[in-house]
Formats: C-alpha cells, structure tokens, sequence
C-alpha cells in the first residue's frame, strides 16, 4: 500500500492479533525434589558413597593394568633369574625343533640311500664324522651343495651327487632345503620325534642329532678338506690310480672288483712275509672306491682311491701272518672282507 503524492504519510499500526491463552504451567513444572537447592544428609551420604565406590573402582583398574603390563613384560621377555625364557626364544627354539622333524623324513626319503640311515655313509660319503660336522659341512657349505649339486665338492663333473635346489631344476624348496639342514646340523644330545611324512603326527619313535656340541679337534689339526676324497688319501680329480712302479710283476697279484658299492670277493689269501699285488678294478662309473688293509682298526695299507670307474695295481709291503681286513675307506661299513695272510 503506498501513501497518495502531496499527502503526508499515514501511521501504520500493526494488524491487531486475537488473544491468544497462556500455555497450561504443568508442561513447564519440574518435580519439587529438582527445585530444592537444600543438599539433605542422605543425598550428601549418598553422594560420598558414590564417589569412594568410583574411586575404588579406578584404583582396581590400575593395578590390574599394571599387573597386565608386568606380567606381558616377563612373558616376552623372560622372568628374572631364569625362571622363563622370552617368548621369542622359545617360538625360534621349537620351530628349529619343526624343522629338524621335517629334515629328519626328508633326509630318509631322499638322501638315506646314499648316505645310510644314520649318515653312515654308502654311495656317497660318510655325514656323521663328528670331524666334518665341526666346521666342514657348516650350514653355508651344505647349501651349496644341495643348490649345484656334488660337481661342487670335488669338481668332478660325473658326480653321483644330484642338485636338490628347485632354483637349478631339483625337487626341493627353499623351505625344504632349509628344514634338511637344520636336520643334519641337529645337535647329538636332543631328541626329536618321528612324525608320520603325511599326517604330521608323532609315530612313537625317536631319534637324536649328529653334531657333538662338546667335539673339540686336536690341537694342531689341520681343517677338514674341501673335498672328502682329499681327506681319505685319493685326490678328487683323475679317474683311475696309475699302476704303481714298485709293483712286481713277479709277485703274488690277488684280484679285487668293487660294483654295486660292493666287492665281489670277500675273503682273500696272502703270503706272510712277503710283498704282492692287489690288481682293483673299480665298475661303478662315478663312485670312489679303494682297497685298503688294516689289522685291530689299525691300517696298514692306505693306497689311492679311484674316483671314477678304472683299474690300478697296488703294491703291498710284507705282512706278518694273521688275519686282516680289507675294505674301501670311502665305503668301511658296506666294502669289507677278510685277508688272511699265512
């Protein structure tokens, strides 16, 4: 609405409104115990009581976390006076204990034929000599092996030692190359359990490690050889001995054949007190063999070994009568015989 041109303008009052009634009081009302400001002696009571309840619950709540916090402290890292070994020492202690019990069915199923049940040695070299366990096959010279296989041991390309590694074509993984290891480092005064290969479930049997913790070598001794063939006398690299030039031809020559890890004869016959001949032929292509003679675990005759499929002529000094052994030192507990000298 506007005002007229030339008019003075005209008050405007508001439109009047029809009264309206006041809101019923009750709906504002709070009860009478809220509006009293007096603080009674049951309401302070209550109040204290109240308050000492949470004080105390707080205080249960800390020492329970502090108990928490001590008891988590010594679980990880061992109670005082060796009462309790940190938690990660004995995770790392019984998985070392897992993967020797897998080592252990990994090693019969694949390396037990060449190197006997107990590391005893056949095919291949003996593993349980407390004199290669102590710094020769360490951990280091172990993976090696495993990874290329026997041609790093004594470079002989014709080596019966297969590669193992899965990374050069072998069946094992990293994982299983590490648990056999750990079971041919095992330690001799542990005892671990047989488990079934499939089921993983302890079998009832038992079984110790090899290495002796306490083995000390001589003073003076000289490391073992990088390769074992060094350490038995007979070199790693030619393929036959050469005939020896003192051999007689005039002698007594006995005839001596090792195949299959075996010799064919087993027993022989020498004359005492003179010199004579063994003629060896070795029929295993790529395995080593010798003919060694020795009387109450004393040797008395260490000739060369063949390291690969080859014949040689040893000549051996005069003997007294009696009885003697011969056998391959590669092979002492598989290749023996008796050498009856009279």
């Amino acid at each position: 609405m506007t005002t007229p041109t030339g008019r003075e303008p005209q008050e405007r009052l508001p439109a009047r409104r029809e009264p309206s009634e006041p809101a019923p009081a009750e709906r504002f009302t709070s009860p009478p115990s809220t509006r009293s400001f007096q603080l009674s002696p049951e309401r302070a009571a209550q109040i204290v009581r109240q308050s000492s309840n949470a004080r105390w619950v707080g205080f249960l709540a800390v020492i329970v976390v502090v108990l928490f916090t001590i008891l988590y402290y010594f679980y990880e890292l061992g109670a005082p006076l060796g009462l309790s070994q940190p938690r990660l020492v004995a995770e790392e202690e019984q998985q070392q204990v897992v993967a020797v019990e897998r080592g252990y069915n990994l090693y019969q199923a694949n390396c037990a034929r060449c190197h006997g049940v107990q590391g005893e040695g056949g095919i291949g070299p003996v593993l349980n000599d407390q004199v290669k366990l102590f710094q020769h096959l360490n951990e280091d010279y172990l993976r090696n092996v495993l990874e290329v296989g026997g041609r790093y041991v004594c470079g002989n390309a014709k080596s019966q030692m297969p590669v193992w590694a899965d990374t050069n074509g072998g069946p094992l993984n990293y994982r299983q190359i590490e648990e056999l290891i750990a079971f041919l480092r095992a330690p001799k005064d542990e005892e671990y359990e047989v488990r079934d290969p499939e089921l993983n479930e302890p079998t009832g049997e038992h079984f110790n490690g090899w290495v002796d913790p306490a083995y000390q070598p001589e003073a003076g001794a000289t490391p073992y050889p990088d390769c074992y063939l060094d350490a038995l006398g007979g070199g790693g690299g030619g393929a036959s001995a050469s005939p020896a030039a003192s051999a007689d031809p005039n002698a007594t020559t006995l005839e001596v054949t090792a195949a299959n890890i075996a010799f064919s004869e087993d027993a022989l016959t020498a004359p005492a007190d003179e010199a004579f001949n063994i003629h060896f032929v070795n029929e295993d292509a790529g395995i080593p063999h010798d003919v060694d003679i020795r009387a109450g675990g004393e040797t008395a005759a260490d000739n060369q070994i063949l390291t690969d499929a080859g014949e040689a002529t040893y000549s051996i000094a005069p003997l007294e009568a009696g009885e003697y052994e011969f056998f391959c030192s590669v092979h002492p507990q598989q290749m023996v015989g008796t050498l009856t000298v009279e």
